[in-house]
């Protein structure tokens, strides 16, 4: 199964965490990616509507609100929902004081 995680994570709070926590969790990601994981930093989003396919409009910032901005994603592989959990639970996002949510990624055949 696949997964999408959204990884939610201000900088006090990354800041925060120990030394020791930081590489922790950053070598967490660095096994992760090892092992097939696709992660990135979340950059500035837009909005794209084309309402009843009347013509492509693109907005500036996300539209989706959090108490903490979105921080990364990552597109992970696991066995169940518990594995991609376990997975994603020693993450900076995760370690840092942050959130990660974990979406089970169902595919469709078009």
């Amino acid at each position: 199964m696949k997964f999408v995680t959204i990884g939610y994570g201000d900088r006090e709070g990354y800041d925060r965490m120990a030394a020791t926590a930081r590489d922790a969790a950053h070598a967490h990601d660095d096994r992760l990616r090892a092992a097939g994981a696709e992660t990135g930093i979340a950059g500035p989003p837009v909005q794209v509507r084309n309402h009843g396919g009347a013509g492509t409009t693109v907005e500036e910032g996300p539209f989706l609100q959090s108490a903490l901005p979105v921080a990364g994603f990552a597109l992970i592989e696991a066995a169940s929902l518990e594995e991609a959990v376990e997975l994603v639970s020693g993450t900076p996002c995760a370690v840092g004081y942050g959130v990660v949510e974990v979406w089970p990624l169902q595919t469709t055949e078009g």
